[in-house]
C-alpha cells in the first residue's frame, strides 16, 4: 500500500502557485483496507475515501473504459493491482497527471512536468477524447495559466476539434456546462476560455449566439472591462452576454442554466443598452422610468451591479449615459413613504406623491449641472 499526492496539487507546487486542494491516490489498497484505517468512504462509483483527521480525498488507483457518449457511462475498475502509471493516464493533461510519493519523489510518465516548462497544455493520451467535458475544463486551464504564458499544443486542439465535429459537446447537460463557465468565469483571463471554445468549434455549439466576429469581439471586450471591475458572477456574465438582443440573451441564460440572478442581470442589461444608446439629453421622466422598471428601491444592490454591467458593455462615448443614472438614483433615493403619509396622502395619492417626488428631486439635481 502506497499513497501519493496527485495532480493540481504536484502541478500547483512545480508552478510556485499556492496549493488550495491535496488529493491522493492510494495504490496496493482494497475499501477494506481504507476503512481499517479508519477512512470514511464517500465515493458510490469508485472507492474515493475521507481522511479521519485532515478530510482530504484518498481515491483507489483505477482505470476507466467508454461506454457511451457525453461525460457519462464509463464503467471503473479498482484494484489493488493497478499501477500508478495506469491511474494517471486517465487523466486530461500531461500537467495534471503528475504524483509525488511520500518520500518527495515526483512520478511523471507523460512529461508534465517538460510540459510545465514549455508553457504547454497537452492532453495524456487519446482516451482525452472520451469526455466532451475535458474541452471545457482544457479551456478553463487556459484561461487560468494563460497570464503565465501557457497554450494549448496543437494536437491538442486538434483533437478537441475532431471531439466537437463528432458531435460530443451536444452531450454535455447544461448544469455541468454552467458549472465550467462559472468557474472560467472567475478564472485569471476568462476571455481566453471562450476565445478557446471558438478556435476548436465549441462555442458554436454552446453559445451560438456569440459565434460571429462582431458578437464575439465586443463580448470578449465586455467581460474583461467586468473582470476588471467586478468579482460578481452575474455582472461577468451579463457583460459577456451584452452584445446580444434582449430575447437572444435571455433564452441563452435560459438554457445555459444560470442562476436566477445572472439570468435577472443578463436581461436588464440587454434591455437596458439599446434605451441608453438612444438617450440624447436629460430626460427626467426617462431616468425615472428606467430606475423604477429596474426596482432600484428594493433591489439597490441589484442595480449597483447593473450599472457596473453597462460600463463594461457601451463603449466609450455613452458611459456619461449611465453616470447620468446613477445620479438620478442618488438624488431620488431616500424619500420615504412615512413622511409623505404624516401629509396625510395614503393610498393612491401616496404613490403619486412617491413618484412626485423622486421626479423632483431629479430635477433639482439635473438643473444643478
Amino acid at each position: 500500500m502506497k499513497t501519493y499526492l496527485v495532480g493540481g496539487a504536484v502541478r500547483d507546487e512545480l508552478l510556485g502557485l499556492p496549493v488550495k486542494d491535496r488529493d491522493w491516490v492510494v495504490t496496493g489498497a482494497t475499501p477494506e483496507d481504507m476503512l481499517r484505517q479508519g477512512f470514511k468512504q464517500v465515493g458510490a462509483d469508485f472507492p474515493v475515501f475521507l481522511h479521519p483527521d485532515t478530510r482530504e480525498e484518498y481515491a483507489l488507483a483505477r482505470t476507466e473504459r467508454k461506454q457511451g457518449r457525453g461525460y457519462h457511462g464509463f464503467t471503473v475498475y479498482s484494484a489493488p493491482d493497478v499501477p500508478l502509471e495506469d491511474d494517471l493516464k486517465r487523466r486530461d493533461l500531461t500537467i495534471n497527471a503528475m504524483a509525488k510519493s511520500t518520500a518527495g519523489e515526483i512520478v511523471d510518465p507523460f512529461h508534465g512536468r517538460q510540459d510545465l516548462q514549455d508553457h504547454k497544455l497537452r492532453h495524456v493520451s487519446e482516451a482525452f477524447a472520451e469526455d466532451p467535458l475535458r474541452i471545457l475544463r482544457t479551456a478553463r486551464f487556459a484561461a487560468r495559466l494563460q497570464p503565465q504564458g501557457f497554450t494549448i499544443a496543437e494536437p491538442t486542439m486538434a483533437l478537441m476539434r475532431q471531439m466537437v465535429n463528432q458531435d460530443e459537446v451536444s452531450h454535455l447537460t447544461p448544469e455541468r456546462v454552467w458549472q465550467e463557465i462559472q468557474r472560467a468565469l472567475h478564472e485569471q483571463e476568462p476571455g481566453t476560455f471562450f476565445e478557446v471554445l471558438r478556435e476548436c468549434g465549441a462555442l458554436a455549439v454552446l453559445i451560438p449566439e456569440l459565434e460571429p466576429l462582431e458578437a464575439f469581439s465586443d463580448a470578449i471586450g465586455a467581460l474583461r472591462r467586468a473582470h476588471q471591475s467586478s468579482d460578481d458572477t452575474s455582472v461577468r456574465f451579463a457583460a459577456l452576454l451584452s452584445p446580444l438582443a434582449p430575447a437572444e440573451a435571455r433564452n441563452r441564460a435560459r438554457a445555459l442554466k444560470a442562476p436566477n440572478d445572472c439570468q435577472d442581470l443578463t436581461r436588464l442589461t440587454t434591455e437596458l443598452i439599446p434605451t441608453i444608446r438612444t438617450m440624447t439629453s436629460h430626460d427626467a421622466d426617462q431616468l425615472l422610468e428606467i430606475l423604477g422598471g429596474a426596482d432600484v428601491w428594493r433591489r439597490a444592490d441589484r442595480f449597483s451591479g447593473l450599472l457596473v454591467a453597462l460600463k463594461c458593455a457601451l463603449p466609450e462615448p455613452e458611459l456619461h449615459k449611465v453616470d447620468w443614472l446613477e445620479s438620478a438614483q442618488h438624488a431620488a433615493t431616500g424619500v420615504q413613504a412615512k413622511t409623505l403619509m404624516d401629509q396625510g396622502f395614503r393610498g393612491k395619492e401616496l404613490g403619486e406623491a412617491i413618484h412626485k417626488e423622486r421626479l423632483r428631486r431629479i430635477l433639482a439635481f439635473l438643473n444643478k449641472e
